[in-house]
């Protein structure tokens, strides 16, 4: 009766059919078909000798006869390469163009999530003489502009009538990699940024991406786009590749027509580990022919090679448990998750109050600047703080390598916030542990949560009652400091705003006297 009354969702056609990646298997470099030998040296020299399951499917769908003919949806789960499953196609393919233009373009949700990507196209596409763009607000937009836009200077002595002189503007990149407030920032305000000659389109965490409105950035992409494939061009605002150069793309076209068209079909990638099925949300995506890769038949996806613990406390006691079991993991790579940039920076300053627990800790959350952000994560990838407490911001396809634990400490709401904590371990084959601390009344629950993923073993992990009883008196000496803390962040933040306050008053004083 239970399952009758559930609200069934209505499936799309094509999703029915999907291509099962789980039956692909490696393929060392030299054994793949039509890769460009200067991709393979590119590979190697990351340490890549061989591609994985999704990589391999996704290169046979679009390299090949039969190239990019469909638009596809990759269902994949957590570290299991799927950034390099779209960039390395895709550079591919671009490696013969020959007028510099932007080709592909790859949105994702996060700063540091476009800056990971970047680093993996930065990585292979100078190989084959292709440059890659950044667009994420990290920089000033000026700082942006000058990277992604080529003004073409003027011959010095020479007077130039302005009323006659038009100056033309050269895309300065082949691939751009942006988040959607900055894209739209280019979009409307940079001269000479177009998406006229765009050929890929990346969506990568695409269910985000569908959920969050992002100032309309994809239908002002698509409409942009679509204007390409039906003949038709931007406004005169935007100019781009020399007069000559121009002429010959829109005569001869740089690329395979599609349907008769000079310009093809701009090709669309949608990826996830807990890619929506939500008809509704991927109609937004207008896909041609979509085709779906997904391991297995099951929707969620937990790694390979995970393996998931619960621990059972009560909730004053969770700090003390954590500290036991930070201490049992003995220095391994882990990374704390909670349930909003509150408690973790309330978790991480009492963790660092706990006396010398010979272990560096730092917090990770939205609230902090992306420039110390970056800094702690390049600390935690090069092992320099050994414990990373994290909000949110870290769930969703950052790749962080020799990460051995991920803890849970608030249990997350949903199935698909587990995969993607989950995920930031056992990655790429490797194996990895995932705790999740409850209090009694969350038991049932979570286990109704885990079997969506068909995740049936989760066994219970015991710590001893004698490393939680000699940690006691720590931990009421390191409560005593966090209300110190938070007492002192407060009365700096009222300093803060009262000092603002008072300026902003002596300002209108001073302009009302003007």
């Amino acid at each position: 009766m239970e399952n009758s009354k559930q609200k069934s969702v209505p499936v799309l056609p094509w999703m029915r059919s999907p291509i099962d990646v789980s039956l692909f298997e490696e393929c060392p470099l030299n054994l793949l078909p039509c890769l460009d030998p200067r991709l393979e040296e590119a590979l190697l020299k990351m340490g890549v000798s061989s591609l994985f399951p999704v990589q391999v499917a996704v290169w046979q769908e679009t390299i090949g006869p039969g190239a990019f003919e469909r638009d596809l949806c990759i269902n994949s789960p957590t570290g299991s390469g799927k950034t390099l499953a779209y960039a390395l196609p895709i550079v591919q393919m671009l490696s013969a163009r020959t007028v510099k233009c932007l080709r592909a373009l790859v949105v994702l949700p996060t700063r540091d999530l476009a800056l990971q990507v970047k680093e993996v196209f930065s990585a292979i596409a100078p190989a084959v003489g292709l440059s890659v763009g950044l667009a994420v607000g990290q920089t000033s937009i000026a700082d942006e502009i000058s990277q992604l836009i080529k003004r073409p200077k003027l011959e010095a002595g020479i007077c130039y009538d302005p009323e006659e002189i038009r100056v033309e503007f050269q895309t300065n990149v082949d691939i751009l990699v942006a988040t959607p407030g900055r894209l739209m920032d280019h979009i409307n305000t940079t001269k000479g940024f177009t998406l006229e000659h765009l050929s890929y389109l990346v969506v990568d965490e695409t269910d985000r991406l569908l959920r969050e409105a992002y100032q309309s950035w994809l239908p002002t992409v698509l409409q942009l786009t679509c204007s390409n494939e039906d003949g038709l061009f931007p406004s005169a605002r935007t100019v781009t590749p020399t007069l000559g150069s121009l002429q010959t793309i829109r005569r001869n076209g740089v690329e395979r027509g599609f349907k008769d068209k000079t310009y093809p079909r701009v090709v669309k990638m949608i990826l996830s580990a807990t890619l929506t099925q939500d008809p509704s949300k991927l109609a937004q995506l207008d896909l041609h022919h979509p085709l779906l890769l997904t391991t297995g038949p099951r929707r969620y996806q937990l790694p390979e090679k995970l393996k998931s613990y619960k621990l059972i406390c009560e909730s004053k006691l969770k700090p003390l448990y954590l500290v036991a079991l930070l201490q049992e993991l003995k220095g391994e790579k882990c990374i704390v998750f909670t349930s909003s940039v509150e408690s973790t920076h309330r978790l991480s300053t009492l963790l660092n109050a706990f006396g010398d627990l010979q272990l560096q800790i730092k917090e990770y959350s939205g609230l902090q600047r992306q420039s110390v952000r970056s800094k702690t994560l390049n600390a935690f990838r090069n092992g320099e703080v050994q414990v990373l407490v994290s909000s949110d911001a870290m769930t969703r396809g950052m790749d962080v390598e020799g990460v051995m634990n991920v803890i849970n400490y608030d249990m997350p709401a949903y199935i698909k916030t587990y995969i993607h904590r989950a995920g930031r371990t056992a990655r790429a084959g490797k194996t990895g542990c995932c705790f999740t601390f409850l209090r009694k009344h969350e038991v049932k629950r979570f286990k109704k949560l885990l079997q969506k993923a068909d995740n049936n073993s989760c066994p219970l992990h015991c710590l001893p009652s004698e490393s939680i009883e000699s940690l006691r008196p720590f931990y009421s000496s390191a409560l005593g400091k966090l209300k110190e803390c938070i007492e002192s962040e407060k009365s700096k933040h009222h300093r803060t705003i009262s000092k603002s306050s008072r300026a902003g008053k002596v300002s209108g004083v001073n302009n009302q006297k003007q």
